[in-house]
C-alpha cells in the first residue's frame, strides 16, 4: 500500500515493521531457523557494498577485497551468534561493522578465509565486483574505513527505497514520469521543476504536486527499508535521522573536495 492509498488516521507504519528482517535473525540465536537464514541472506546480499567498502578502505586490494568480502558473509551466514549479540548491536548496520573489523583483524583467519572462500557452502552474497554501482566513487584520501562503511550503507539504504518504490508500483502507469521525478527524491542539485515540467509536457504545479506526493511515499520506503534492519520499531526514527546525517555529512565533504 502507498502512503497516498493510506486511510485517514492510520498509522504510519506497516503492520510487518513488528518482526523485521533482522529481529527474526537475533530471535533465532544460535539455532537458526530456515526463516531466520533467508532473512539473514537477503541482509547480506543488500549490505554487501558497505562491508566490501570498508574492506577495500581498510588496505586489501582491489583483486582481494571481493573475495574477502564473500568469505565474511559466508562466516557470518554460518557461524554468527545472534542470539548473545550486544543491545548495542540491535542495528544491523553496528553488527555488521563490528563483525568485519573483527574478521579483518584475525589475520588468521582471514588468510584461511581467502584461499577457500570462507570454507563454507558457497553462498551468492552480493554483486560481482565490477557490478556495485558505488564501487568506483573515491573517496577522499583523510576518510576513514569506518566512515566510507557508513556513506555506502547510506547510498545502499536510498537505493533499496527506492527499488522498493518502484516494486510497488511507483511510476506504474507513466513510467517516464517517475524517471523525470527521480531526481527530486535523491537531493539532484540538477533537478528542475520547470526542466521537469517541459519534459513531461505538464504545468510546473502539476509536477509539484507529483513530486511531492511521490517524496510521501518515498519517505515510507525509507523506514520500511530501515525497519529491516533494526530490533524494535521504535528505533527506525533514529536510524533515518543518522542516515540524513551520513548524507549531509557526506555532501558537506564533497563540496569542500570541489576544486
Amino acid at each position: 500500500m502507498m502512503e497516498s492509498d493510506r486511510p485517514a488516521g492510520a498509522p504510519s507504519l506497516p503492520r510487518r515493521f513488528p518482526t523485521t528482517r533482522w529481529s527474526v535473525v537475533r530471535a533465532a540465536g544460535r539455532t537458526a531457523s530456515p526463516e531466520s537464514r533467508a532473512a539473514l541472506e537477503s541482509l547480506c546480499a543488500t549490505y554487501w557494498s558497505p562491508v566490501h567498502a570498508f574492506v577495500r578502505r581498510s588496505g586489501r586490494s582491489a583483486d582481494e577485497a571481493p573475495d574477502l568480502t564473500q568469505a565474511f558473509f559466508a562466516r557470518v551466514i554460518e557461524k554468527g551468534d545472534f542470539g548473545n549479540a550486544r543491545d548495542t548491536l540491535g542495528r544491523f548496520r553496528t553488527f555488521l561493522l563490528t563483525a568485519v573489523r573483527h574478521f579483518l583483524a584475525n589475520q588468521t583467519d582471514y588468510d584461511r578465509a581467502a584461499k577457500r572462500g570462507g570454507g563454507q557452502a558457497h553462498v551468492p552474497i552480493g554483486p560481482q565486483a565490477g557490478d556495485d554501482p558505488h564501487a568506483a566513487v573515491e573517496p577522499a584520501s583523510d576518510e576513514t574505513p569506518e566512515t566510507i562503511y557508513e556513506q555506502r550503507w547510506a547510498l545502499t539504504v536510498i537505493d533499496t527505497a527506492m527499488a522498493r518504490l518502484e516494486r510497488e508500483g511507483a511510476g506504474a502507469d507513466d513510467p517516464r514520469l517517475f524517471e523525470t521525478l527521480r531526481p527530486f527524491l535523491t537531493g539532484d542539485d540538477g533537478a528542475s521543476y520547470a526542466d521537469a515540467a517541459q519534459v513531461l509536457q505538464k504545468a510546473e504545479g502539476t509536477v509539484r504536486v507529483a513530486v511531492h506526493r511521490l517524496r510521501r511515499q518515498f519517505g515510507q520506503c525509507l523506514r520500511e527499508t530501515l525497519a529491516d534492519t533494526v530490533d524494535n520499531p521504535a528505533d527506525v526514527a533514529a536510524e533515518l535521522s543518522y542516515l540524513l546525517d551520513v548524507l549531509a555529512r557526506r555532501h558537506r565533504g564533497s563540496s569542500l573536495n570541489q576544486p
